[in-house]
């Protein structure tokens, strides 16, 4: 049973773009606002309703939480359509950052290493984030030191490019730095 409960107040702080209109207000007050912008105060719902349906619009609460609720008189439709396109160019306007890896061992020869960094300073040079990891095996984990200098020479290699986004650190058997393209003056 809590498990439901939990599950539809998921389901409701999902869809916070959901407005109740016309009939499906349920109180006996309401601040309106008519489709002018002009706020007429507090009145019944049934005349708010009568008003709403007079203009042949819709009467729509946009502040269910205020003491009384507010409505306002609008074309819900009209309401609808601009709400989502204020959400595409939210979306439109936002940056995504991928998330490049590139995965070495404490033994990995300097060699190997020169190709890795050679990816990586080409994924950093088209905007993206290297996340740079050495794995441990068996009793490498017991010098951490070899790892560190390896990633401070990957750092010193990038660093015309990148910055440390992230120090380099343990996370379980694995030591972890992140890489982030360097500013252009941004």
């Amino acid at each position: 049973m809590l498990n439901f409960v939990s599950r539809i107040r998921k389901r409701s702080a999902i869809s916070k773009s959901s407005y109740r209109i016309n009939d499906a207000i349920r109180v006996n007050e309401v601040r309106l606002v008519i489709e002018t912008g002009e706020n007429i105060g507090v009145v019944t719902i049934r005349e708010a309703l009568d008003r709403a349906e007079a203009a042949d619009l819709d009467l729509v609460e946009v502040a269910p939480n205020a003491a009384p609720p507010v409505c306002k008189i609008m074309d819900f439709g009209k309401f609808q359509y601009e709400q989502a396109k204020k959400e595409r160019e939210a979306r439109k306007q936002q940056k995504t950052v991928e998330i490049k890896e590139i995965r070495l061992r404490p033994k990995t020869t300097d060699h190997h290493r020169s190709f890795k960094v050679k990816a990586a300073r080409g994924w950093i040079a088209d905007g993206m984030k290297v996340k740079v990891r050495i794995r441990f095996r068996g009793r490498e984990i017991h010098y951490p030191e070899i790892a560190l200098e390896l990633l401070d020479a990957i750092a010193k290699d990038l660093e015309d490019v990148a910055i440390v986004e992230q120090r380099p650190g343990m996370e379980g058997r694995t030591m972890l730095m992140v890489l982030a393209p360097a500013g252009k003056g941004d």
